[in-house]
Order: C-alpha cells, then sequence, then structure tokens
C-alpha cells in the first residue's frame, strides 16, 4: 500500500482572504510610499522632515513638564497631608489674643465690636453681651480649639 505524501506546508487559502491579503498589503505599501515621497521630496521634503523632528521633540518636552508638574502636585499633596494637624505652640499673651481674633471674627454674624478677649498665661476670658445665646457656646468651642489656649472663662451674656 502507498500513501500519497503532499509536499504542501499550508492548505489552499480562500479566495476571499486571499483578496483582503493582497488589497491590506497594497494599502499598506500606498501608505509607505505616500509618507516616503511626502518625507524625501525634493522640493518640500526638508521642511517637513525638519517639522516632525521639531513637534516630536515638543511633545516630549511638554510630556516632561507635564510630569514635573504632577510630581510638585504630588510633594504638595504630601505636605498637607503631614501638616493637617497644626503642632502645639506656646504663645505669648499678645499673639495668643490676635490668634483668637483671626478664628472667632471671620463670619460675618459674629458682633466684632461687643466681644472683649482677655489672656493671661494661656487663660482667656471672652466678655460682652451677644444677641444670640447659641452664638456664645459655639465662640467658646472655636477657642477651645485653638492651640496655645488652656483654659477659657466664658462670660458672654445675651442681652437682658
Amino acid at each position: 500500500m502507498r500513501t500519497k505524501i503532499s509536499l504542501r506546508r499550508d492548505p489552499p487559502a480562500g479566495r476571499a482572504q486571499l483578496l483582503v491579503a493582497r488589497t491590506a498589503i497594497g494599502l499598506v505599501g500606498t501608505a509607505i510610499g505616500i509618507v516616503w515621497g511626502r518625507l524625501f521630496d525634493p522640493s518640500s521634503g526638508r521642511r517637513r522632515r525638519a517639522m516632525i523632528r521639531d513637534r516630536t521633540a515638543a511633545y516630549f518636552r511638554r510630556g516632561g513638564r507635564k510630569v514635573g508638574r504632577l510630581g510638585s502636585y504630588a510633594r504638595g499633596f504630601a505636605k498637607r497631608a503631614a501638616h493637617l494637624r497644626e503642632e502645639p505652640k506656646d504663645y505669648d499673651d499678645a499673639t495668643l489674643v490676635d490668634k483668637i481674633k483671626s478664628e472667632i471674627f471671620r463670619p460675618a454674624d459674629v458682633p466684632k465690636g461687643q466681644i472683649n478677649i482677655n489672656v493671661q498665661n494661656g487663660l482667656v476670658q471672652l466678655r460682652g453681651e451677644i444677641p444670640q445665646p447659641e452664638l456664645i457656646e459655639e465662640l467658646e468651642a472655636q477657642v477651645r480649639r485653638i492651640h496655645g489656649v488652656r483654659d477659657v472663662e466664658n462670660l458672654l451674656h445675651p442681652p437682658p
């Protein structure tokens, strides 16, 4: 019994597959030819090559700057995360009065001219007349949260 040996390695491709492959190769070759012709054109090829070189270099320079900005943003976020809480400091009495005033007088509804603040060795005395009773406790709580304040004596009162 004799066996027939075929020397073909691949089975024959269908006509449709062969047509698609030849078309793809033709399109790629055409595109390469067009690019080659534009880049090595005797009249404008040198200018086009210089533009491509310059634009490519500018693209990578801009990318490097963007990466640098991202790095500086990341450093800023890291610093802010490390300093979320203010470190305790020892303030003298005059500085502590200024710090308390800047903290509690920020909102517009706080009557600035009706509150007196005295500080002696970290002990804060709040004196004055405030029209809103709920604001009295809120101001005391704000002053207690300020670093350097040891205790608060609240003598604020609503009008009679």
